[in-house]
């Protein structure tokens, strides 16, 4: 995980999208403890000594190609889990189990844990960390089928968890791995029934871009995507010596809750989602530019040549916009409406 900068980036965003600031947590710097937090027994277990032993026993080395990153701050470890107000109704989903240990903090304190890991080697080793713990599910696979859809066995076992108690809450909580980070909050926000909240260790520059506001650099497809549907809460920025191996980038703590009234805003979410990746795929050209290459990839394949300047000039037109903005200047209420009326025309 990691990401960088932004003081700004902890102040309202709009209306009615904010970036929090938590409360202050104070020092949390390795070795010091949570005096004053309820955060549960930490696991010993990801210490750097305690890595590195392990994972020689076991012939491994980290693969940073996959993102494995090992968070090694205890106490960043229980702000985590602390941070995502886990209780025994949680069915929680983990992606990047690691060796295991965030997954043995978390099982405790809720109704079922899913976690997935891709290498195989790492999977047996968590094995032997997690066994005993009934109410863990491991799978080791990609948890992503593609770029754009989730595996559908990790679904499926989410769905097998929550369907035994319909007061069971679905949560992310998790050390993402670098390189999938983006794809897998993307992508669960287009589930029909995503997580109730999202918490997790990612990027910093990944970070940037969910929280920006609009005029920003970092405002993009994925800030208007993640603020049209959720509060975000930036909770700790982290250094990149919290981590094993060190990365070359700071990381963030973020707290994605799902807000369902602004959901409720978007009627076709899968059209809002390729509307956005279309409005955004050339950030410098200006707003009329933009909309036509938006308009035309969503239009059906025998009618784009019918989207024409003309149309794309009616459309800023009925939604008061004007051609030389661009996109990222944009709010997402403004980015809704227009998403609406460029809808609204390819239906005719």
């Amino acid at each position: 995980m990691a990401k960088a900068r932004s003081p700004s980036l902890h102040a309202t965003l709009s209306p009615s999208l904010a970036v929090e600031t938590p409360p202050r947590l104070g020092d949390l710097r390795p070795g010091r403890r949570f005096e004053s937090m309820n955060v549960p027994d930490l696991p010993q277990r990801q210490t750097l000594s305690f890595l590195m032993r392990r994972l020689r026993e076991a012939g491994i080395q980290p693969r940073t190609q996959l993102g494995q990153n090992f968070l090694i701050d205890l106490n960043l470890l229980g702000l985590l889990a602390q941070t995502a107000e886990l209780s025994p109704r949680d069915v929680v989903l983990e992606i990047g189990t690691g060796t295991g240990a965030l997954t043995t903090l978390m099982a405790p304190q809720v109704a079922a844990v899913v976690t997935v890991e891709l290498d195989p080697h790492l999977f047996r080793l968590a094995a032997e960390e997690i066994h005993g713990l009934a109410n863990v599910r491991m799978l080791n696979l990609d948890a992503l089928a593609g770029k754009h859809r989730f595996h559908p066995e990790v679904l499926q076992a989410v769905r097998e968890a929550l369907d035994v108690d319909p007061a069971r809450r679905f949560k992310l909580v998790a050390n993402l791995p670098y390189n999938v980070a983006t794809p897998i909050l993307t992508n669960l926000l287009a589930l029909e029934a995503p997580p109730q909240s999202m918490t997790v260790t990612i990027q910093k520059e990944v970070a940037d871009r969910i929280a920006a506001r609009p005029g920003t650099k970092d405002y993009g497809a994925l800030s208007v995507w993640v603020q049209s549907q959720c509060r975000v809460r930036w909770v700790r920025t982290m250094a990149p010596s919290v981590f094993w191996p060190r990365p070359k980038v700071s990381s963030a703590i973020v707290q994605i809750v799902l807000d369902e009234e602004l959901r409720g805003r978007i009627p076709d979410r899968a059209f809002f989602h390729d509307f956005l990746r279309g409005l955004f795929l050339h950030r410098r050209k200006f707003l009329r530019s933009q909309l036509l290459t938006a308009a035309r990839l969503l239009a059906p394949a025998d009618r784009r040549d019918a989207v024409d300047k003309a149309v794309v000039d009616g459309l800023l037109a009925s939604t008061d916009l004007c051609g030389e903005k661009r996109a990222e200047e944009l709010d997402v209420t403004t980015l809704l409406a227009l998403a609406e009326a460029v809808r609204a025309r390819l239906a005719d």
